[in-house]
């Protein structure tokens, strides 16, 4: 079996390209995105996402099973071939809270690297805090003081207390940030279907609530939205199907809810609206869908205890995420290189140019 690694070597000496590749294998999904530097930003060449549920069952034992890590390296097999048929320059590949957890987590992803050729790593908690933060910054740019992003995910739920720059050039600063291990999956296994009663639904919000007010004590969030100045950003699966729930969109549209601002009545009867259909309708409504309907009022419960702590006026929301924080981190450290490149190349010049000078013919003495 030829290796990834190899492939894509031969692809670059024999194509240069300014293709960047991301690769986030998560509890609940395995997504990719391949996209070419343009301006501040990226262009999109290609995407892949695909539900694999490498948590599943992981609450109860501690170990990834072996069915989910099939699904999930069938996945990965498949992008490591769309990596192979395109030249790629830098590719970055991750896995989060499931590996993280799992006690064969590791183990799991020799395999990956051994089958794929997939150069991929486990991240902390904090650098995904980091990349949720860099993949949404220009969405932080719209004025204010602080914000608070949080990511509701699969296995985990992220939240990063953020200061704003006073002018666009400068990033946003993270404050502090907290990873909580309650996902919509970890939910959905724990409750099943009670999750869809009303009493399963507070006993979720109350056991994330629990959870987070450690973070609140430490950072006084609530203090700080009420003087002013706050808005929380989400990016996640919960939060942009309560975008386009509230914006009666007849089917999703990322270019319609990626940065789109709900206002916490909005964003509150969008919650309701969720828990009034019962699993059936949430099966068939299009910005739902079989597939994702267990998992949607777990993520709503999470979100609901995040708006009952912080209740800020505004909730901007994100179709962005850690795919995307890797793909300008590293489209961001490539132009640092070649900027670097050019500057030692402009130097080099410099001293040749010097020591010809230096070493020209000498005229010769008068007598």
């Amino acid at each position: 079996m030829v290796e990834l690694a190899t492939v894509l070597s031969h692809e670059r000496a024999r194509a240069p390209s300014q293709a960047f590749a991301a690769l986030d294998l998560g509890t609940n999904n395995c997504r990719m995105l391949i996209g070419a530097p343009t301006g501040d930003g990226f262009r999109v060449l290609d995407s892949f996402s695909r539900i694999v549920r490498l948590g599943e069952g992981l609450h109860t034992t501690g170990r990834l099973s072996q069915v989910a890590m099939d699904r999930a390296l069938l996945a990965l097999h498949g992008c490591a071939g769309r990596l192979a048929r395109r030249p790629i320059r830098g590719l970055r590949a991750i896995a989060t809270e499931a590996c993280r957890r799992a006690e064969n987590g590791e183990e799991f992803l020799t395999r990956v690297r051994l089958e794929t050729g997939l150069p991929i790593e486990t991240i902390s908690s904090r650098e995904e805090a980091e990349l949720a933060v860099e993949s949404c910054a220009p969405l932080l740019r719209r004025g204010g003081r602080r914000a608070l992003l949080f990511d509701i995910g699969g296995g985990s739920t992220e939240l990063a207390w953020v200061r704003l720059p006073p002018c666009d050039e400068a990033p946003p600063e993270l404050i502090g940030y907290i990873s909580l291990p309650i996902g919509v999956v970890t939910l959905a296994e724990r409750f099943g279907a009670a999750g869809f009663d009303c009493e399963a639904f507070h006993d979720m919000m109350d056991e994330v609530g629990d959870s987070l007010a450690p973070f609140e004590r430490t950072h006084c969030i609530g203090q700080e939205i009420r003087q002013g100045g706050v808005f929380l950003l989400g990016t996640s699966g919960t939060v942009t199907t309560l975008a386009g729930l509230a914006m009666d969109l007849p089917r999703y549209s990322r270019p319609r809810v990626d940065g789109a601002v709900l206002s916490c009545t909005e964003a509150s009867d969008a919650v309701q609206r969720l828990r009034d259909m019962g699993r059936e309708g949430l099966a068939l409504h299009p910005c739902v869908g079989p597939e994702r309907a267990d998992f949607v009022l777990p993520g709503c419960a999470i979100f609901a205890a995040i708006q009952r702590l912080w209740p800020a006026e505004q909730v901007v929301v994100a179709d962005r995420g850690l795919r995307e924080g890797m793909l300008l981190r590293m489209i961001r450290a490539e132009r640092t290189r070649c900027e670097r490149a050019r500057f030692d190349r402009a130097r080099l010049g410099e001293a040749r140019r010097f020591n010809a000078c230096a070493d020209g013919p000498s005229l010769p003495l008068q007598a």
